[in-house]
């Protein structure tokens, strides 16, 4: 029996042409209703259609995860070889016929198309972007490297997302796709600060005082490495390896294995001797995870109160807070919920918000020189504005 080849290209460019339709959409949207907009404007505007757009996917690769439709299409770029589910109906049906439950059934093949029609889509949408901002860079106040950097990243990412499904959802490397994608979150958005300072009659970074801009960051790094933990319990499937709460398995300390949980280059469901991973191992993975959210959510209450009493920093201080609320009731959903799809994708919604707000807060500020500044000069009228 003849085996599908992993890479079967014979449909890119079919696939590619589809996302240039797809992304015209935003693309006319965004002409239309700035036309007579300056350039700083109009990218401003389509850097955040295309960081909406990039969130929604994001979440819909949640979705395609949480959804078991990664390997919907055993094949990368297209199903089959073909463009699309239609053209590989025959292929699909022999093996849902031959595995009911398994990773192939038409659902999940649409579901991983479709993600992978999104993702052309905002990968068109980045390239227009970098091209548009080479073309007026000497009209622009802004720099060309956010705009290069992102296109870059973009295509680092893609060809993670082809390692994803030829190399069998292995952990480590869907982890580093769902980083990926969120980490071009990040760079979506210090690119729509970086237009809104340049906009004429801007009067820049908000200044903070340099130690809460340095816990700013500080926290940061602590939200990253919990997305990064949170990304290792999704796909290593440890959620419910704890179904209680405040304990785990009747315990405040239960059996765990450390050293098979965060063993990194190995396949799913196996450690690095090709041997079925211990239960303790899981429960490792998700405890450390539970663990690490008490630190961060301390922090961010912590970040949330003090930045609410720096006059311009209101709104960025209740999306924290607002948000570290929604992440500690979505996670405890899914654990005592039986992970649910609605609050697992959730889940996943609010740590992209939350790069999204902690991006913006570190690219639209800056710290406060060491000096008093008098009244009513620039610096101090920088404290009474919003960050971007």
């Amino acid at each position: 029996m003849d085996t599908q080849p992993l890479y079967d290209l014979a449909p890119i460019a079919r696939i590619m042409l589809l996302g240039v339709v797809i992304a015209l959409g935003p693309l006319a949207w965004v002409w239309v209703r700035n036309r007579h907009s300056p350039p700083a404007q109009r990218l401003r505007v389509l850097t955040l259609v295309t960081l909406f757009l990039t969130f929604d996917l994001v979440l819909f690769g949640a979705f395609t995860r949480l959804t078991d439709s990664g390997l919907g299409c055993p094949d990368w770029p297209g199903c089959y070889g073909s463009v699309s589910p239609v053209g590989a109906s025959a292929s699909i049906a022999a093996a849902q016929e031959a595995m009911p439950t398994g990773p192939v059934t038409f659902s999940k093949a649409w579901i991983e198309m479709i993600h992978r029609y999104l993702a052309t889509a905002v990968g068109v949408l980045i390239l227009v972007l970098a091209l548009v901002s080479w073309l007026e860079r000497k009209r622009l106040a802004v720099s060309f490297v956010w705009p290069l950097v992102t296109l870059v990243w973009v295509c680092v990412q893609g060809a993670f997302g082809a390692l994803t499904v030829t190399m069998k959802l292995f952990p480590a490397i869907v982890t580093l796709h769902l980083l990926g994608g969120l980490g071009l979150l990040a760079l979506l958005r210090a690119q729509a600060v970086s237009y809104e300072l340049a906009r004429p009659g801007h009067r820049g970074p908000l200044e903070l005082p340099g130690r809460l801009r340095t816990a700013l960051a500080g926290v940061t790094v602590l939200l990253w490495m919990q997305i990064a933990l949170g990304g290792w319990v999704s796909t290593n499937y440890a959620v419910l390896a704890c179904t209680e709460f405040p304990t785990c398995q009747g315990s405040w300390w239960p059996s765990m294995d450390f050293r098979e949980g965060f063993t990194l280059w190995r396949h799913l469901g196996l450690n690095s001797a090709g041997e079925a991973i211990p239960f303790a191992a899981l429960t490792a993975i998700h405890y450390v995870h539970r663990l690490m959210a008490f630190v961060v959510l301390g922090a961010m209450v912590w970040l949330g109160w003090r930045l609410w009493r720096v006059p311009g920093m209101g709104r960025t201080a209740r999306a924290l807070l607002l948000l570290a609320l929604w992440q500690f009731v979505s996670g405890l959903t899914n654990v005592v919920l039986d992970w649910p799809l609605l609050a697992a994708v959730g889940h996943t919604a609010g740590a992209a918000a939350l790069v999204i707000v902690f991006t913006g807060a570190l690219s639209g500020t800056r710290s406060a020189a060491t000096h008093s500044t008098p009244a009513g000069t620039p610096s101090a009228l920088n404290m009474s504005r919003q960050t971007p």
